[in-house]
């Protein structure tokens, strides 16, 4: 078992990252949280630790900087700039892709809120590098111009509770030109406080990669 706190080069940025890898896991799922929150969000660690019950490492990262931050906490202007977020997670991307633990790994994304926006604009820099990508309650409408160029397989968690947001999703996913599905969390609001919903979320995450990683190897091994 790989868990240590990293240091990811990004453009002109050095990201925080706590990345923790299970012996012989099958892929590495890349977290990019939502807006006004870290790496440190207990509900993107509660859905790690069950993916990493699924022999699946994960990869939880700050995409803004101590500094960047403590200006978002004022301004809230950064949490909204995808163009920047995306920029820095295609950066953790390709860290992922060249780091001797993970080097040899198959990459999903995971986003939460604007989050998901920034991993869907990192799937179409990366149309042959990653696996999958996941939005819980993400506003993948944000990505705009990039949805038509993902590649990967999507998947889109709304809560039941949140009208607005799903009705993004269904925007969105109406541009999306790849596999994708739009699963709504009966009895979810927009941060799956209810009882149950959050593990629902992981575990149907957790399926979701599982069956993208089996297909891939499948087509891998010419079946």
């Amino acid at each position: 078992m790989i868990s240590r706190t990293v240091q990811v080069p990004a453009g002109d940025a050095v990201l925080v990252g706590d990345l923790e890898v299970p012996e012989r896991a099958g892929a590495v799922v890349l977290f990019a949280h939502g807006s006004g929150s870290s790496r440190h969000s207990p509900r993107n660690r509660m859905v790690a630790e069950r993916l990493r019950g699924g022999g699946l490492g994960t990869l939880l990262i700050d995409l803004l900087t101590e500094a960047e931050e403590v200006r978002d906490r004022v301004t809230a202007e950064l949490r909204f700039d995808i163009g920047l977020l995306g920029w820095r997670l295609t950066g953790a991307l390709d860290w992922l892709l060249t780091e001797p633990a993970t080097r040899d790994l198959p990459v999903a994304l995971f986003g939460a809120s604007t989050g998901a926006a920034a991993a869907l604009v990192a799937a179409a820099e990366h149309p042959d590098g990653v696996l999958t990508v996941v939005s819980r309650g993400g506003r993948p409408d944000l990505a705009a111009d990039a949805l038509p160029e993902v590649r990967a397989p999507v998947l889109l968690l709304v809560g039941g509770h949140d009208p607005e947001v799903l009705r993004l999703n269904e925007a969105a996913a109406r541009a999306l030109h790849a596999p994708h599905e739009l699963r709504i969390v009966s009895g979810a609001s927009h941060l799956f406080e209810e009882p149950g919903t959050l593990e629902e979320v992981a575990e149907t995450t957790r399926t979701w990669c599982l069956d993208r990683l089996a297909a891939a190897q499948q087509v891998t091994r010419g079946g």
